[in-house]
């Protein structure tokens, strides 16, 4: 049967604005810069607010996935404001080609234009993996490396604001700083400088020590980690601006970089060919691709050492992590990553772990909720509250659980409490049996 739906052409690259969901709003305002320098017109959008998701409950069933219905609440909501002309709007949506209902948000999407009476709108694919061919929004080698520039220049600039903002002696710094930086490198992405290897590694140290330079007064805090499916751990609009909540606390928080779930993705396919079998290529490609991404990694991480932040584990590492806890056959979702991420927060002194969840969302619940006691198990500091995210659960009641998870945190601060001991794990048992 053909399709009917209208498709995104490449001649609409030249009459067409495209609207981006708001995710993660520094790599994605990044990544708008990206397209624009491959010549597409982009708007990021901002629009949040309990009417976004009322929105996307008239068009989609509330049994559906949380962020698809925030997603499409959004934009939604953006088509309904009168800022767009109509004719010539059209909108991206990323799909991750995975087990994950993330894969048939566009189809969602597409059923509530039309019955919202914008059934013109063209959606176009943002994917690695094949889906939505016609999509008319090509994956060039250069639109590659600069989305992959963007994630990693985010995730430095997410990372080293966290670190500063609680302890900046005048409040504003960070932010201030955040802005400089993402004013440069959006001004070199949209001229075609900026990702390049050479680039990228010439300037993570000069932001590094840039952030460094703030005056900051390092007392005790709070630290907490927040780990969870990947739009609700991301996007203010899914948590309810939960980082933003954390500081008002008087918190440090980690938020583990979305570099590391590109990884997940790219290991995964290797690992199944490892696993169930596959070629001599299928069992080495995600190798290839990650020894390639880790030198990019490195220099973030020693950017971060030399000038006295906090850095995360190399991904190779990461997946350590997960050996006896959590098999790396499980890879719906965030899979083993988010199990992996939660004992990485714990061991560097991140105990204090909010597990952002949709309440429809099976695999985070298992990786997620499913892991928590045996996290406790072998790290029994760790303090884990999972907070499900929905269009019925109030922002009154995650405060306030969050609240009592903070209380535990401070109490244990105030007593002296150690951060856990590391203890290595075996092989997870499919693996050993297999004698991978």
């Amino acid at each position: 049967m053909e399709n009917t739906y209208p498709k995104f052409t490449p001649e609409m690259k030249k009459t067409h604005k495209i609207l981006i969901p708001n995710m993660a709003p520094i790599q994605f305002r990044i990544l708008a810069a990206a397209m624009e320098q491959q010549g597409y017109t982009c708007e990021l959008l901002g629009n949040c607010g309990s009417h976004v998701a009322e929105n996307g409950l008239k068009y989609v069933h509330n049994d559906t996935c949380y962020p698809a219905l925030l997603v499409i609440g959004q934009f939604l909501d953006a088509l309904e404001s009168g800022k767009y002309d109509l004719d010539h709007t059209a909108l991206v949506i990323t799909q991750t080609g995975g087990g994950c209902r993330a894969s048939n948000y566009i189809h969602l999407l597409r059923k509530a234009l039309e019955r919202a009476g914008f059934g013109q709108i063209p959606v176009a694919s943002l994917n690695f993996s094949g889906l939505e061919k016609d999509s008319g929004f090509p994956m060039t080698v250069v639109l590659l490396r600069q989305l992959l520039a963007s994630i990693y220049y985010g995730d430095l600039l997410v990372a080293l604001r966290a670190q500063t903002v609680p302890y900046e002696l005048h409040k504003g710094d960070a932010d201030a700083m955040l802005e400089k930086w993402l004013t440069i490198i959006c001004g070199h992405i949209r001229v075609g400088r900026g990702y390049s290897n050479h680039e990228i590694r010439s300037a993570m140290p000069k932001m590094a020590a840039d952030f460094a330079t703030i005056p900051v007064h390092r007392t005790p805090k709070v630290k907490v980690g927040v780990v969870g499916e990947i739009y609700v751990k991301y996007s203010p609009l899914g948590n309810n601006d939960l980082e933003k909540f954390l500081e008002s606390q008087d918190c440090e928080v980690n938020l583990p970089g979305l570099m590391g779930f590109v990884q997940y993705c790219c290991y995964n396919p290797s690992e199944t060919a490892q696993l169930y079998g596959g070629s001599f290529f299928e069992k080495h490609l995600s190798g290839l691709i990650l020894s390639y991404l880790s030198g990019t990694e490195r220099v973030m991480i020693d950017a971060l050492k030399q000038n006295g932040f906090h850095a995360p584990l190399p991904f190779k590492e990461l997946t350590k992590l997960a050996n006896g806890v959590i098999g790396h056959g499980n890879k719906m979702g965030e899979g083993w990553l988010l199990t992996a991420e939660m004992i990485e927060l714990v061991r560097a002194g991140y105990e204090n772990i909010i597990c952002a969840q949709p309440f429809g969302c099976l695999p985070n619940h298992i990786c997620g909720k499913g892991m928590v006691n045996r996290i406790r198990e072998l790290y029994p500091t760790a303090n884990i509250t999972p907070i499900d995210y929905d269009p019925s659960a109030t922002r009154v009641n995650q405060e306030n659980r969050i609240k009592l998870m903070l209380a535990v945190g401070r109490e244990r601060l105030e007593g002296g409490a150690k951060p856990a001991e590391f203890a290595p794990q075996p092989l997870e048992p499919e693996r050993e049996a297999l004698g991978v």
